[in-house]
């Protein structure tokens, strides 16, 4: 049985990687970000999201504890939930460049 946690959650994105992969895919993520932030209208673009303090990836043979990579990785998945956008009509919430997606679908109810 492994000691510690498989994956790493990208705080931009939420996705799941390996501690190798985030340190390549993190910088990725964040400029296609910062792209599609800047694509949006005025009032819809939001702050850039800000890497959680707790974040703790291991380096080079270095070894972190279990709770360490859960604080991480939790700090990790509450900053990408933070991205997210709530519908104006149902309150279900989506990153903003899908939120005009689904309101072409979704109307207000009377």
């Amino acid at each position: 049985m492994m000691n510690s946690i498989p994956y790493v959650i990208c705080y931009i994105c939420g996705r799941k990687y390996g501690s190798a992969s985030i340190k390549i895919h993190e910088p990725q993520c964040l400029k296609k970000w910062q792209s599609d932030n800047a694509a949006l209208p005025p009032e819809q673009r939001r702050k850039t999201p800000v890497k959680p303090v707790e974040r703790a990836l291991p380096t080079s043979g270095q070894k972190i504890s279990r709770s360490e990579w859960e604080a991480s990785n939790e700090g990790a998945w509450k900053s990408a939930q933070a991205q997210l956008v709530p519908c104006p009509h149902c309150g279900r919430t989506f990153l903003p460049d899908r939120l005009q997606v689904h309101l072409r679908s979704c109307k207000p109810k009377h």
